[in-house]
């Protein structure tokens, strides 16, 4: 990958922001949750280092105001979703009781993806039944260890 700022930002405009620093992992998935928070077969997510991520101004507006709200996942573990107030566009999620120094940028958000590649495709336990899970991407049928969706992304880079 050889972009390293990258910016993106809400469908209304309201929020952008930059990316500067290369993506941690990159992966599809199918759990339900990621189904009904996308209104799609799967929820992309892409983790990044939560410093390399900065809110900006768009088009001369204010700095836009995220929203929030916190869901329980199936581990028990409480995820905070930020999300922009006025078109609803879902930006990032994070564990909501941890000092995490990554959050999960829903990379559908920026404004360049050309040359993103998922590396696995997770929860595909409950993946839509007509979906054709690629054969270059990893298979985890519920939630991996963070070590191995990080593996799976470096061995993607490196090929």
């Amino acid at each position: 990958m050889n972009i390293q700022k990258r910016k993106g930002g809400c469908q209304c405009g309201e929020i952008s922001y930059e990316l500067s620093g290369l993506p941690i992992a990159l992966y599809r998935c199918h759990c339900t949750d990621c189904q009904i928070g996308s209104g799609s077969a799967f929820g992309m997510s892409m983790w990044v280092r939560q410093y390399d991520f900065n809110l900006t101004q768009s088009r001369g507006l204010p700095l836009g105001v995220l929203e929030s709200f916190v869901r329980t996942a199936d581990s028990g573990a409480k995820i905070e979703g930020f999300f922009c107030g006025s078109c609803g566009v879902r930006i990032y999620a994070k564990a909501a009781l941890l000092d995490s120094k990554h959050i999960v940028l829903k990379p559908g958000t920026l404004q360049d993806t050309d040359d993103l590649r998922p590396s696995a495709d997770i929860w595909i336990q409950s993946k839509q039944e007509w979906f054709e899970l690629p054969t270059n991407t990893k298979h985890f049928h519920g939630q991996p260890l963070p070590e191995e969706l990080i593996g799976s992304y470096e061995e993607v880079k490196l090929s």
